[in-house]
């Protein structure tokens, strides 16, 4: 039998600015809505469970991941009860819930909580940094090797486990029976999705917001492969250095469209952004930006004698790497993915 939570609206308005109780239940989003179906009323079921109370539900369900907020159930919506921010809350709120470690709970809730993370990390760097005598080249190792074991240990000990913890709420506890082989068989849609976000095509404005985020995924990727493993701030290779400025480029200037718009509000996704959502696309373009700057202070031979700007992107890259990946909206484009290829698993099983 299905446990209702009172307290489930409560909860849920700390992770978004959304009031689903004022829903009437008229149906216009669902039939705005380009995911809803016959046997998915998309979004209201989401509405109806989350004005319920049935937070069991809400969490082995799929459905908060598979919509890309294009605004139109909010613009029709003639209760303002704003469905495509519910949405975000919920992705927000399964982020939390599927977190082993709590913290991303914490850090979506408190703004304090992530002020003093942001602040907490930004000493650590400066106070390891004057262990090391502000030792240039010893203090660009370091972040060499920070990233590369970062990326291993948050995807190792944080990532992986909170995956398999979605495959369990979402499938295993459901007691949805899937072969080994149908795994095996719907693979390719989890690479589809991560790589390309084809489903955003389904909405009828979004071309434009898919091919920037087909950027700004695929230079992110490109940029993080080519300073970890092609060691762009080390190399002399012409072409990897040329590669390096291409993508960081790329990054910060999609990310200044973002935050533009966010500023603007110029679009329904915008008009209730939570911090999160801001930390990310500043911190991503502060990524590519700081990168930029760096490798070209390193080419200009500046750099020793402007170590500053280097411990500034550390900085970047360490909140980046052990806050905002692991714990902050960065997690979406994953577990989005994974909500893609789960729900390709589950179709395979009918």
């Amino acid at each position: 039998m299905a446990k209702i939570n009172p307290d489930f609206a409560k909860e849920i308005f700390k992770y978004g600015n959304n009031d689903f109780n004022a829903c009437y239940n008229c149906g216009n989003c669902t039939a705005v809505c380009s995911l809803s179906d016959k046997d998915n009323s998309f979004p209201r079921k989401m509405v109806r469970l989350s004005v319920l109370g049935l937070d069991d539900k809400i969490t082995e369900s799929l459905d908060p991941w598979l919509c890309y907020y294009c605004g139109e159930c909010a613009t029709l919506c003639p209760r303002e009860a704003n469905p495509g921010e519910l949405m975000m809350s919920l992705r927000r709120w399964l982020t939390a819930k599927y977190d082993w470690t709590g913290l991303s709970g914490i850090l979506y809730k408190s703004l304090f909580a992530t002020l003093f993370a942001f602040i907490a990390t930004a000493i650590a760097v400066i106070w390891f940094s004057a262990k090391l005598n502000f030792n240039t080249e010893a203090i660009m190792h370091f972040g060499h090797q920070f990233e590369m074991i970062s990326i291993a240990a948050v995807f190792t000990l944080i990532l992986l486990p909170n995956i398999a913890r979605m495959w369990w709420f979402t499938i295993i506890k459901p007691g949805v029976k899937v072969k080994f082989k149908t795994y095996l068989q719907s693979a390719k849609e989890l690479f589809i999705h991560m790589f390309t976000q084809k489903r955003t095509l389904g909405c009828d404005d979004s071309k434009a917001r898919w091919f920037m985020h087909l950027i700004l995924v695929f230079g992110y990727l490109a940029l993080l492969f080519t300073t970890v493993v092609l060691d762009w701030f080390g190399t002399e290779n012409m072409f990897i250095i040329a590669l390096g400025y291409i993508e960081s480029i790329s990054i910060f200037i999609i990310t200044a469209i973002f935050v533009t718009g966010r500023i603007k509000k110029n679009r329904e996704l915008n008009k209730f952004s939570q911090p999160s959502d801001w930390f990310f696309v500043i911190w991503l373009f502060l990524m590519g930006f700081t990168a930029f700057i760096v490798r070209i202070f390193i080419d200009l031979d500046l750099i020793e004698n402007n170590l500053w700007m280097y411990l500034f992107h550390l900085i970047v890259l360490v909140q980046w790497a052990l806050i905002i990946v692991p714990f902050g909206k960065w997690t979406h484009f994953l577990y989005r993915s994974f909500a893609m290829y789960f729900e390709k698993v589950i179709q395979a099983n009918k």
